[in-house]
């Protein structure tokens, strides 16, 4: 018999009469093989030391949708075929180094699910090094991963990164040190690419870290950015220390002030809470629109702790329409509490028996002693950090989507997956400072 064509391979049969296989070579080696019931499969036969092996090449593709599933054709045969022989000429037994190369790719795939973000970046700067003009120029690079990176994504698998992870670690710095946070995201892109070099990520994935034609189309432009000098914020890293000390302020201010950073809400809303706008049985408040920024009714899922508050209070309410945190403070009935009450009882906790030349006992990143309203960036770093995605916490701190297009389509509130993530921050915040809990251990309950 001659060589094999494909109208011949697809009309081949075994004629049944023996149980064992029939081939049909094709030269160099390249055999057809069918078995009882005229399952195909490629062989090649080849001598090794004086010893015939038999090398399988997987099974014969007689359509198009056999070849897309990896089997192969005619063609596909012959090349593997000679690509076998030209080992078996220079002395490699293939299928040894078929066997191989199976094992240093299941090496690699473990090497890339353990190699997390932080790994892959040190030694992306590592290798990076005799490269610069100077030490201190890597020391930049690890300085502003540290600072930025490493706290939201560091433990993640390189292999894992995906856009949402990097929108995590820019969102929160874009706009407030914009020029540090367009080198952090080409530091990523970098970190990422390298990773995709050395076969820790699959080479089809485009790099989530990217700008032209992906980022470029969720955030302003760099150039265009203005720095903005937000509110002083507590590190959400202090929150539980902090909590313990709020705790011993037990009156109306201190109340309300749990509360808010309880629910991630404005401190004018909470003042302004009137019991008609609590539903307790749901566990539901439902702050009117004039009580909010974005001009827009907002429902908060209560935790079991923000129940508990508004639970202890509830008594010195007479009706529905009375405030939910009045003040005993102020002249006229059912006031509201003031702004500067929660602004002078968190200067109070910062200040009260320091000296004039030490820092504030509570302060953000920077040294400023922090302010109500920065709890609210407490909760966004905290839920970043913890794995939340990042537009779940902008509909509970009830922020305006900007995008036209992308506000078109975010018409649920998904309340009932915030209240998983608040239920997660009242206990982030109320845990004991001497046990803490680590983001792993967080997503992991959660995961449960």
């Amino acid at each position: 018999m001659g060589k094999l064509t494909v109208a011949g391979i697809k009309a081949l049969r075994h004629d049944g009469t023996k149980p064992r296989p029939i081939r049909f070579g094709d030269g160099e080696g390249l055999y057809l093989q069918i078995a009882k019931g005229n399952s195909k499969q490629w062989l090649f036969r080849f001598a090794m030391e004086g010893r015939e092996r038999e090398m399988g090449l997987g099974p014969v593709a007689l359509s198009d949708a056999d070849a897309e599933a990896g089997a192969l054709t005619l063609a596909g045969a012959r090349t593997a075929a000679r690509e076998a022989a030209s080992l078996v000429k220079d002395g490699v037994d293939p299928i040894e180094a078929r066997k191989a190369a199976r094992e240093a790719e299941t090496k690699a795939r473990h090497a890339a699910k353990a190699a997390t973000f932080e790994a892959a970046a040190r030694a992306h700067v590592a290798e990076r090094a005799s490269g610069w003009r100077n030490e201190k120029h890597g020391a930049q690079w690890l300085t502003t991963l540290e600072a930025h990176a490493f706290p939201v994504i560091g433990a993640r698998p390189i292999a894992h990164i995906q856009t949402d992870d990097v929108l995590r670690v820019l969102r929160p710095i874009w706009d407030r040190i914009p020029e540090t946070a367009s080198r952090v995201r080409q530091r990523i892109e970098a970190i990422l690419e390298s990773a995709r070099v050395k076969g820790l990520r699959a080479e089809h994935v485009a790099n989530p870290a990217r700008w032209k034609g992906h980022l470029s189309e969720v955030l302003p432009k760099p150039g265009k950015v203005k720095g903005k000098r937000h509110m002083p914020s507590l590190p959400w890293e202090d929150m539980a220390a902090f909590w313990k000390a709020l705790e011993k302020h037990q009156g109306m201010g201190g109340l309300a002030l749990q509360f808010s950073i309880l629910t991630a809400s404005r401190t004018g809303a909470v003042r302004l809470m009137r019991w008609r706008e609590i539903d307790l049985e749901a566990a539901i408040w439902t702050a009117p629109r004039e009580h909010m920024k974005a001009d827009r009714a907002h429902r908060t899922a209560l935790s079991p702790a923000a129940l508990a508050i508004l639970q202890r209070v509830k008594p010195l309410a007479l009706s529905r329409d009375d405030l939910v945190f009045p003040s005993k403070n102020r002249r006229g009935e059912g006031a509201p509490l003031s702004d500067m009450a929660l602004s002078e009882l968190m200067r109070g906790m910062s200040f009260d028996d320091l000296a004039p030349h030490e820092p504030p006992r509570w302060r953000d990143r920077e040294g400023r002693p922090v302010v109500p309203h920065g709890f609210r960036s407490t909760f966004k770093g905290w839920a970043l950090a913890a794995g939340f995605p990042d537009d779940l916490s902008e509909i509970a701190l009830a922020h305006v989507e900007k995008d036209k297009v992308r506000a078109a389509y975010a018409r649920e509130d998904r309340l009932e997956q915030r209240r998983e993530m608040m239920a997660a921050w009242a206990s982030h915040c109320i845990r004991s400072p001497s046990a803490p809990v680590s983001l792993a251990e967080e997503r992991l309950r959660r995961a449960r």
